[in-house]
Protein backbone atom coordinates (compact mmCIF):
# COMPACT_ATOMS: atom_id res chain seq x y z
CA UNK A 1 0.00 0.00 0.00
CA UNK A 2 1.37 3.34 -1.20
CA UNK A 3 2.42 5.48 1.48
CA UNK A 4 2.28 2.95 4.60
CA UNK A 5 5.47 1.31 4.21
CA UNK A 6 7.48 3.17 1.53
CA UNK A 7 7.76 6.33 2.97
CA UNK A 8 9.35 8.33 -0.25
CA UNK A 9 6.09 7.66 -1.49
CA UNK A 10 3.00 9.92 -0.03
CA UNK A 11 -0.04 7.73 0.37
CA UNK A 12 -2.77 8.88 -2.26
CA UNK A 13 -5.77 7.25 -1.04
CA UNK A 14 -6.20 4.55 -3.22
CA UNK A 15 -7.68 1.76 -0.85
CA UNK A 16 -11.32 0.75 -0.42
CA UNK A 17 -10.55 0.77 3.24
CA UNK A 18 -9.08 4.31 3.25
CA UNK A 19 -12.72 5.28 1.45
CA UNK A 20 -14.86 3.14 3.93
CA UNK A 21 -13.73 5.18 6.69
CA UNK A 22 -13.90 8.21 4.94
CA UNK A 23 -17.58 7.58 4.12
CA UNK A 24 -18.33 6.56 8.26
CA UNK A 25 -16.18 9.72 9.11
CA UNK A 26 -18.45 11.94 6.36
CA UNK A 27 -21.74 10.26 8.39
CA UNK A 28 -20.17 11.32 11.70
CA UNK A 29 -19.53 14.63 10.52
CA UNK A 30 -22.51 15.62 8.89
CA UNK A 31 -24.67 14.73 11.80
CA UNK A 32 -22.69 16.25 14.48
CA UNK A 33 -22.89 19.52 12.77
CA UNK A 34 -26.90 19.64 12.35
CA UNK A 35 -26.76 18.94 16.43
CA UNK A 36 -23.76 21.11 17.15
CA UNK A 37 -25.22 24.35 15.40
CA UNK A 38 -28.80 24.11 16.76
CA UNK A 39 -27.15 23.73 20.16
CA UNK A 40 -24.98 26.25 19.88
CA UNK A 41 -28.01 28.61 18.95
CA UNK A 42 -29.83 27.62 21.50
CA UNK A 43 -26.88 27.97 24.10
CA UNK A 44 -25.87 31.24 22.64
CA UNK A 45 -21.98 30.04 22.30
CA UNK A 46 -19.99 31.19 19.80
CA UNK A 47 -17.43 27.80 20.47
CA UNK A 48 -20.50 25.68 19.89
CA UNK A 49 -21.34 27.19 16.76
CA UNK A 50 -17.59 27.73 15.68
CA UNK A 51 -16.91 23.80 16.25
CA UNK A 52 -20.31 22.67 14.35
CA UNK A 53 -18.50 24.94 11.32
CA UNK A 54 -15.63 22.59 11.57
CA UNK A 55 -17.74 19.68 11.64
CA UNK A 56 -19.52 21.03 7.93
CA UNK A 57 -16.16 21.58 6.67
CA UNK A 58 -14.91 18.11 7.62
CA UNK A 59 -17.91 16.63 6.05
CA UNK A 60 -17.37 18.52 2.77
CA UNK A 61 -13.52 17.96 2.79
CA UNK A 62 -14.10 14.52 3.08
CA UNK A 63 -16.36 14.56 0.44
CA UNK A 64 -14.13 16.06 -2.40
CA UNK A 65 -11.33 14.08 -0.48
CA UNK A 66 -13.25 10.93 -1.85
CA UNK A 67 -14.06 12.63 -5.47
CA UNK A 68 -10.62 12.83 -6.33
CA UNK A 69 -8.95 9.80 -5.09
CA UNK A 70 -7.12 8.15 -7.80
CA UNK A 71 -6.85 11.44 -9.95
CA UNK A 72 -4.00 13.40 -10.93
CA UNK A 73 -1.19 15.16 -8.74
CA UNK A 74 -2.46 17.92 -10.30
CA UNK A 75 -6.09 18.00 -9.41
CA UNK A 76 -5.53 16.09 -5.86
CA UNK A 77 -3.23 19.04 -5.19
CA UNK A 78 -5.85 21.59 -6.66
CA UNK A 79 -8.68 19.95 -4.57
CA UNK A 80 -6.46 20.50 -1.32
CA UNK A 81 -5.81 23.93 -2.29
CA UNK A 82 -9.44 24.62 -2.46
CA UNK A 83 -9.83 22.93 0.89
CA UNK A 84 -7.30 25.18 2.63
CA UNK A 85 -9.26 28.43 0.92
CA UNK A 86 -12.12 26.74 2.93
CA UNK A 87 -10.23 26.37 6.13
CA UNK A 88 -9.13 30.11 5.66
CA UNK A 89 -12.63 31.24 5.24
CA UNK A 90 -13.93 29.76 8.07
CA UNK A 91 -11.01 30.89 10.53
CA UNK A 92 -12.02 34.53 9.18
CA UNK A 93 -15.50 34.01 9.52
CA UNK A 94 -14.74 32.88 13.56
CA UNK A 95 -12.40 35.56 13.87
CA UNK A 96 -14.42 38.15 12.68
CA UNK A 97 -17.76 37.01 14.28
CA UNK A 98 -15.78 36.30 17.23
CA UNK A 99 -14.49 40.17 17.41
CA UNK A 100 -18.71 40.90 17.30
CA UNK A 101 -19.50 38.93 19.76
CA UNK A 102 -17.63 40.68 22.64
CA UNK A 103 -19.56 43.95 21.90
CA UNK A 104 -22.87 41.19 22.52
CA UNK A 105 -24.54 41.04 26.14
CA UNK A 106 -25.21 37.76 27.08
CA UNK A 107 -23.33 34.91 28.86
CA UNK A 108 -23.85 31.16 26.59
CA UNK A 109 -25.59 28.61 28.82
CA UNK A 110 -22.41 26.58 30.52
CA UNK A 111 -24.71 23.06 30.65
CA UNK A 112 -25.44 23.03 27.13
CA UNK A 113 -22.07 23.43 25.87
CA UNK A 114 -20.70 21.08 28.09
CA UNK A 115 -22.94 18.35 27.41
CA UNK A 116 -22.61 18.74 23.56
CA UNK A 117 -19.22 19.28 23.24
CA UNK A 118 -18.50 15.76 24.88
CA UNK A 119 -20.73 14.30 22.60
CA UNK A 120 -18.65 15.86 19.72
CA UNK A 121 -15.34 15.05 21.49
CA UNK A 122 -16.72 10.99 21.44
CA UNK A 123 -17.78 11.43 17.29
CA UNK A 124 -14.44 12.77 16.84
CA UNK A 125 -12.44 10.08 18.96
CA UNK A 126 -14.34 7.96 16.95
CA UNK A 127 -13.14 9.55 13.39
CA UNK A 128 -9.16 10.16 14.37
CA UNK A 129 -9.25 6.73 15.50
CA UNK A 130 -10.58 5.51 11.82
CA UNK A 131 -8.46 7.99 9.68
CA UNK A 132 -5.20 8.13 12.45
CA UNK A 133 -3.85 5.40 10.19
CA UNK A 134 -3.76 7.16 7.45
CA UNK A 135 -2.67 10.22 8.68
CA UNK A 136 0.70 10.65 6.80
CA UNK A 137 -0.49 11.07 2.99
CA UNK A 138 -0.41 13.49 0.36
CA UNK A 139 -1.88 16.90 0.53
CA UNK A 140 -5.40 15.56 -0.14
CA UNK A 141 -5.14 12.77 2.43
CA UNK A 142 -3.01 15.14 5.08
CA UNK A 143 -6.00 17.65 4.72
CA UNK A 144 -8.50 15.18 6.01
CA UNK A 145 -6.55 14.29 9.26
CA UNK A 146 -5.80 17.94 9.68
CA UNK A 147 -9.69 18.58 10.11
CA UNK A 148 -9.87 15.65 12.18
CA UNK A 149 -7.46 16.49 14.50
CA UNK A 150 -9.09 19.88 14.70
CA UNK A 151 -12.65 18.63 15.61
CA UNK A 152 -11.11 16.45 18.72
CA UNK A 153 -8.84 19.51 19.65
CA UNK A 154 -11.78 22.20 19.05
CA UNK A 155 -14.17 19.45 21.29
CA UNK A 156 -11.92 19.80 24.29
CA UNK A 157 -10.97 23.24 24.10
CA UNK A 158 -15.03 23.95 23.80
CA UNK A 159 -15.60 21.80 27.34
CA UNK A 160 -12.85 23.85 28.90
CA UNK A 161 -15.11 26.85 27.66
CA UNK A 162 -17.88 25.32 29.05
CA UNK A 163 -16.41 24.90 32.65
CA UNK A 164 -14.88 28.81 32.26
CA UNK A 165 -17.94 29.78 31.64
CA UNK A 166 -19.87 28.15 34.54
CA UNK A 167 -16.82 29.29 36.75
CA UNK A 168 -16.74 32.72 36.03
CA UNK A 169 -20.29 33.33 34.89
CA UNK A 170 -19.00 35.24 32.09
CA UNK A 171 -18.76 35.09 28.04
CA UNK A 172 -15.06 35.93 27.68
CA UNK A 173 -13.71 31.66 28.37
CA UNK A 174 -16.56 30.72 25.36
CA UNK A 175 -15.05 34.14 22.95
CA UNK A 176 -11.12 32.94 24.10
CA UNK A 177 -12.18 29.33 22.91
CA UNK A 178 -13.53 30.62 19.43
CA UNK A 179 -11.15 33.00 18.60
CA UNK A 180 -8.07 29.91 19.38
CA UNK A 181 -10.38 27.82 16.88
CA UNK A 182 -10.41 30.58 14.43
CA UNK A 183 -6.51 30.77 14.76
CA UNK A 184 -6.28 26.55 14.09
CA UNK A 185 -8.39 27.28 11.00
CA UNK A 186 -5.93 29.69 9.59
CA UNK A 187 -2.52 27.36 10.56
CA UNK A 188 -4.03 24.40 9.05
CA UNK A 189 -4.97 26.10 5.87
CA UNK A 190 -1.41 27.42 5.80
CA UNK A 191 0.10 23.74 6.20
CA UNK A 192 -1.81 22.07 3.16
CA UNK A 193 -1.05 25.33 1.34
CA UNK A 194 2.52 24.50 1.57
CA UNK A 195 2.39 20.63 1.35
CA UNK A 196 -0.13 21.42 -1.94
CA UNK A 197 2.49 23.91 -3.25
CA UNK A 198 5.15 21.60 -2.98
CA UNK A 199 3.57 18.73 -4.53
CA UNK A 200 2.64 20.88 -7.46
CA UNK A 201 6.42 22.02 -7.72
CA UNK A 202 8.20 18.39 -7.74
CA UNK A 203 5.96 17.80 -10.63
CA UNK A 204 7.72 20.81 -12.74
CA UNK A 205 10.82 19.49 -15.04
CA UNK A 206 14.14 19.48 -13.55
Amino acid sequence: MAGCCNHDTKFDGLSSDYKRRLWLVIAINATMFIVEMGAGQMARSQALQADALDFLGDALTYGISLAVIGASVRVRTNAALFKAVSLLVMGLWVMGSTVYRVFYVGVPEAQIMGVIGFMALVANLASVALLVRYKDGDANVRSVWLCSRNDAIGNVAVMLAAAGVWGTTSGWPDLIVAGIMGGLFLTSATQIVRQAVDERRALAPA
